[in-house]
């Protein structure tokens, strides 16, 4: 009984320690509540409303599903928000975990705009950062360690002229997409599923042969997008962001696609939605291929189906975030809805998406004189850009 209550007693001493700290990281990541800081409250141990608010301010801030939750997801941005440019020495070690952070980010910046960096803006400080780094260093007349230590901080902001963002990278992406074959042969394209198995109140097993989930229908769909990316020649590798984190295939897969379905308490949410990866605040895009290949897919399924579009949206989740790998994510309606769960739950309005998401990864593609308007584009015509495919096969129940 004793130890019982000492154990108690220490998870308890733990939780309180956690929400001092949890108040103090929140400050640091520049969210200004009252009564948030622990000097300006009465027992700063106790997670109130206060606690509450600022939790979701910050979650609203990064995009984050905003729940109150100081959840994994929420203490991993939270950790990435604790440093500014300038706080600490940055540098890659080979066989450590990368440097992770809002300088890293802010140290991408400021690269881009003296056009020393055209990866991704993902705040990891990784090779390409390292590389980026060195070369400014020569280029300043200082050792090129790849090291962003004081020194070279200071020389970095003496010498920015305060360019407005130009967003070097992007054109980098896009001059890459351009130089490219219009070919899907020889790409690989990853796939990751939603595996909520919530069953729709919707549609019975009658319809389905089993319940009606998230898992059932990311799972067909994409089973039947992989067999039509392999007749095209494309190869295909699932992906769960879980699991494989960010360093999906030995390969640098050509895109990231995540397909989902939605579900909300309120039963008359309904229709489709694309995720980039890009600042939710200003919709600022962090990856424009990935946002690109979210226009075209919301674009290809709004006019091939009779789902509302939501249109697309920029997001922080990691799912999107692949240090050089557009990535885009398809929610393809609510299972909540009634409407949306009976188009769901027919094989032939699956195969729709799935052709419309591959014809939208074939105009990512197209050069612009090649392309086509939405929604005209066919399963035959993506066969004149991959010469030897099938196309009695790529399409089918």
């Amino acid at each position: 009984m004793t130890m019982h209550s000492a154990d108690e007693s220490l998870r308890r001493l733990d939780s309180s320690r956690r929400v001092v700290t949890l108040r103090e990281a929140l400050l640091r990541a520049g969210i200004s509540m009252s009564y948030l800081s622990p000097d300006a409250v009465h027992d700063p141990t106790v997670f109130d409303d206060h606690v509450d608010a600022a939790v979701r301010a910050f979650q609203q801030s990064r995009g984050l599903i905003v729940d109150g939750v100081a959840g994994p997801d929420t203490q991993r941005a939270l950790a990435e928000a604790q440093f500014r440019f300038g706080d600490r020495a940055l540098a890659y070690a080979e066989d450590e975990p990368s440097v992770r952070g809002d300088d890293v980010a802010e140290l991408q910046r400021h690269l881009s705009h003296l056009g020393f960096y055209y990866g991704h803006i993902d705040g990891e400080f990784g090779v390409r950062t390292r590389y980026a780094v060195a070369e400014l260093q020569l280029n300043l007349g200082i050792p090129g360690t790849g090291v962003c230590d004081a020194d070279t901080m200071t020389a970095m902001l003496r010498v920015n002229r305060a360019l407005s963002p130009s967003q070097a990278f992007a054109l980098r992406d896009y001059e890459r997409l351009d130089r490219s074959t219009a070919a899907l042969r020889g790409r690989t394209i990853t796939l990751n599923i939603g595996r909520s198995e919530i069953p729709s109140a919707h549609v019975t097993e009658r319809l389905t042969g089993q319940p009606l989930t998230e898992l059932l229908v990311a799972a067909d769909v994409s089973a039947r997008v992989e067999r039509i990316l392999n007749e095209f020649g494309a190869e295909v590798v699932a992906y769960d962001a879980e699991v494989n984190g960010h360093d999906p295939v030995d390969k640098l897969p050509s895109l990231n696609v995540n397909i989902h379905c939605d579900w909300l308490d309120q039963p008359a949410a309904s229709g489709i939605a694309a995720y980039y990866w890009g600042l939710p605040s200003s919709g600022e895009p962090r990856s424009p291929i990935g946002q690109r290949a979210a226009i075209l897919m919301i674009k290809e399924l709004a006019a091939r189906t009779d789902m509302s579009s939501l249109g697309i949206h920029a997001r922080t989740w990691d799912t999107l975030k692949l240090p050089g790998i557009p990535s885009v994510g398809i929610d393809l309606g609510y299972l909540s809805n009634f409407h949306d769960a009976h188009r769901l739950a027919d094989p032939v309005f699956r195969q729709t998406v799935a052709d419309s998401i591959v014809i939208a990864i074939q105009r990512l593609y197209l050069l612009e004189e090649e392309d086509q308007p939405t929604g005209t584009l066919a399963l035959d015509d993506v066969s004149r850009f991959n010469p030897g495919a099938d196309t009695r096969r790529v399409s089918g129940l």
